[in-house]
């Protein structure tokens, strides 16, 4: 089992940064793959970044390529994610998610095959 924290969130004006921090405990965090996602007020989950379980290979939705970079360390047991050149359409609550590495890479960025979730982090990107 592994428990996963959120940190880092906080309230920016368009056009700046935060670093969202997910703390693991439990099993081994390299034992997982890694995803990122968010949810708005009144909007389903939606998928944000994901990285494997070794770091070498990462994943992004659309809307966040380019701003957006997920990466692990490993020792620390910790999955980041920096975010840049915020949007007002950012704002939302992100979780981050683990799920065993030997699952279906072509299902990372679906809700529903992450088996561990944080408890959210609230990001507000203000214009």
């Amino acid at each position: 089992q592994v428990q996963l924290v959120e940190s880092g969130g906080g309230l920016v004006q368009a056009g700046g940064s935060l670093r969202l921090s997910c703390a693991a405990s439990g099993r081994t965090f390299s034992g997982y793959a890694v995803g990122w996602f968010r949810q708005a007020p009144g909007k389903e989950r939606e998928f944000v970044a994901h990285v494997n379980w070794s770091g070498g290979s990462t994943y992004y939705t659309d809307s966040v390529k380019g701003r957006f970079t997920i990466s692990r360390d490993t020792a620390k047991n910790t999955v980041y994610l920096q975010m840049r050149s915020l949007k007002p359409e950012d704002t939302a609550v992100y979780y981050c998610a683990a799920r065993l590495r030997y699952r279906d890479y072509a299902a990372r960025a679906v809700v529903d095959e992450y088996n561990y979730w944080g408890q959210g982090t609230q990001v507000t990107v203000s214009s």
